[in-house]
């Protein structure tokens, strides 16, 4: 068995959340906090706008990177963490947890969090989201046992896929997100654009409306 959220639905069914409960899909609270989270960076010419946009708005973020990613631009990934956001894992080669065995995948995780170590405060929380939020329950249970937080999702932008436009990407996060909403975003080359768009407007109407951004702590 593997969790497989309909990932074009924008908002999470209740049935996710029941079934797998010790995972994180949203953070209740009642002082307007919304988390947003960034998924597949850091990327080049994407990341550092987000870093950018996210800074006009006095707001904090969570970056689950890919380890490659991270080898590939580590001052992108430093620059993440001056400005004071959080950081998750999100293996190092983007992996569908159900496609592996579980010793596999573990061992493609620990070697992003060997990238992650040497810039983060000791003690730190250890951030997980599965690509695709797709684990095994093996894989989860491994996961927790080795102290890790495994971040799901409340709100889905869907701002991956070419066929949703810009404007519709905005309309999923501002018709779905409330206090304690988790949502997802993505700062990669595939959803820039849409990305891009949608991020500004969405801080701008949610702080219009009383609304912080934070990063995901426990």
């Amino acid at each position: 068995m593997s969790i497989k959220v309909k990932l074009l639905s924008p908002k999470t069914p209740w049935l996710a959340k029941k079934t797998f409960p010790s995972y994180v899909w949203d953070i209740p609270n009642q002082e307007k906090v919304i988390y947003l989270t960034f998924d597949d960076g850091p990327t080049p010419d994407i990341t550092n706008k987000v870093v950018e946009i996210l800074a006009a708005y006095q707001a904090k973020a969570t970056f689950f990177c890919i380890g490659k990613n991270i080898a590939e631009n580590p001052r992108l990934y430093r620059q993440l963490l001056d400005e004071g956001h959080a950081i998750g894992n999100h293996t190092y080669n983007h992996l569908k947890g159900w496609k592996f065995k579980t010793s596999t995948y573990l061992s493609d995780i620990q070697k992003t969090e060997e990238l992650l170590d040497p810039a983060r405060p000791k003690n730190s929380l250890k951030l997980f989201r599965p690509p695709y939020g797709k684990l095994k329950p093996s894989q989860g249970k491994s996961l927790q046992k080795l102290g890790y937080k495994i971040v799901m999702w409340d709100v889905l932008a869907i701002d991956w896929d070419a066929s949703v436009s810009k404007e519709q990407v905005l309309q999923n996060i501002i018709s779905n997100a409330e206090s304690g909403s988790i949502v997802v975003l993505h700062d990669s080359k595939k959803a820039g654009d849409n990305m891009l768009y949608a991020l500004p407007k969405a801080l701008t109407y949610f702080s219009k409306k009383g609304y912080r951004f934070e990063k995901i702590k426990f």
